[in-house]
């Protein structure tokens, strides 16, 4: 399911096969957490931006509308009318962040819905009861977030339990996969490193649940406290100890700095909701560094959002326009904006994917990481 077609260093470029279509990795995974973009935007829009896969969360659209909502309506894909692969998240972290309203067991964790305070259990198999009524092509393991700093101890304690929560989640996906009525039997499991920024915890929690043979595995409980050299190191250690012939997932990261090191450290899939985020707020991408549109100096700037970039927006409207928009509160500028930072994040990857097969990633490396995070 996974070919590494070149390398450079610790970085590949690869393609992994879906159900739904090949994957170009490195990738970047554009996040429709409740099964739609934040900022307005539509499946058609996703293929104009360049995704290739669609990121979606099992918490998310297990409280709204209902997974048996989406399995009655055909699946994930056919609701949302997307066509190429996507990923579910599998509510772990969304579960933990919610400190004050749970409460974890070897079991799962019992916690109120943030929306309407109903209580509610997850666990392994429901995790992935949830994710098999959605049909994703990839379904990730149910994890424990782990917050950083968290006490050596505890952090290694709760490896244990994710490890022996990933086995249930095995064998409960494998039981879905079998039944005739299976939304899509192809869905596969990615387990999750935990670990914190201990590398031996990391390590020995990397050995173990490799032993699992999954389809990937991801880096789970980065970005969430530490420092990026932090974040980096422990890409770093924990590296080599990752099966090589898997694909390998970074959750959450990042910027486009946190991205490019993360390639050079052996990362091929990415998400995060941040060019989502930063769009909606004004925050824009452009290869000279970050512009933050409500400035007052793009009062009356006619020039496009970068003049390097070839997406819809900045083919059609200028600084000041967009500008505009937001200062007038119109729903547009937030389209607009997420349409280019995800064109924009998309385009990286391509890049990416183009000096690695040109073996010039060293040199776009150098070029490109720390300039892209700089507000200008």
């Amino acid at each position: 399911m996974f070919q590494i077609l070149k390398t450079e260093g610790a970085a590949r470029r690869g393609v992994y096969t879906t159900p739904h279509g090949s994957v170009q990795t490195p990738v970047f995974m554009n996040v429709g957490t409740a099964a739609a973009i934040k900022g307005a935007l539509s499946a058609e829009d996703l293929v104009r931006v360049g995704c290739q896969v669609e990121l979606s969360n099992t918490y998310h659209l297990h409280v709204r509308p209902g997974d048996d909502v989406i399995r009655a309506l055909g699946g994930l894909h056919r609701f949302m009318t997307w066509d190429g692969p996507i990923l579910t998240d599998s509510g772990g972290f969304q579960i933990f962040s919610l400190a004050g309203l749970r409460k974890i067991n070897e079991d799962g964790v019992r916690f109120q819905s943030h929306v309407d305070g109903r209580k509610i259990f997850m666990g392994p198999e429901e995790s992935m009861r949830i994710q098999s009524n959605l049909g994703s092509d990839i379904a990730m393991a149910f994890d424990e977030c782990i917050r950083i700093p968290s006490p050596y101890d505890y952090v290694k304690e709760s490896c244990a339990r994710t490890a022996r929560w990933l086995r249930r989640c095995k064998a409960a996906l494998a039981d879905y996969n079998s039944r005739g009525d299976a939304v899509n039997p192809g869905q596969v499991l990615w387990g999750i490193n935990q670990g914190a920024v201990f590398h031996d915890l990391r390590v020995a929690h990397m050995e173990e649940i490799a032993e699992l043979d999954l389809a990937g595995y991801a880096i789970g409980g980065l970005a969430v406290g530490e420092t990026a050299q932090e974040m980096y190191d422990t890409i770093q250690a924990l590296e080599p100890h990752m099966p090589r012939d898997k694909p390998r997932y970074l959750m959450g990261v990042g910027t486009p700095t946190n991205i490019i090191e993360s390639v050079a450290r052996g990362v091929d899939f990415f998400d995060c909701v941040m060019p989502a985020r930063n769009g909606r707020h004004g925050h824009l991408y452009t290869w000279e560094g970050v512009i933050n549109l409500n400035n007052e100096k793009y009062k009356l700037d006619e020039g496009p959002i970068d003049s390097a970039c070839s997406c819809p927006v900045c083919q059609r409207y200028s600084r000041a326009y967009v500008r505009h928009l937001f200062r007038a509160g119109e729903m547009l500028a937030m389209r607009l904006a997420v349409l280019h930072n995800l064109y924009f994040y998309n385009q990286l990857m391509a890049r990416i994917r183009t000096a690695l097969e040109e073996d010039a990633f060293a040199d776009f490396r150098r070029r490109w990481s720390g300039t892209l995070d700089r507000r200008i």
